[in-house]
């Protein structure tokens, strides 16, 4: 059957059939709003602070603690694709 002949009755069937999402899924994705502002107003700053940027590309977990910003693995290797390093 293709997708285009579920009713919406029928997909609200299916996912009600569907076992709950993990809770550190559901933690994870109630992060992501802030996380991604935090990671935005970051590359903001290394944007409009020629400073700050060159603290990132010496050091960028340095340069995070430094400005109040915490270290962690997944924050570092977004920052270095959102900022080329």
């Amino acid at each position: 059957m293709p997708i285009t002949e579920y009713t919406e009755e029928r997909v609200a069937e299916l996912l009600r059939a569907l076992p709950p999402a993990p809770a550190g899924w559901v933690a994870a994705a109630a992060e992501l709003p802030r996380a991604r502002a935090e990671l935005d107003r970051i590359v903001e700053l290394a944007t409009a602070d020629a400073d700050f940027r060159l603290a990132l590309i010496e050091d960028l977990e340095a340069a995070l603690r430094s400005a109040g910003f915490a270290a962690d693995r997944r924050r570092v290797v977004e920052l270095q694709r959102r900022l080329a390093l």
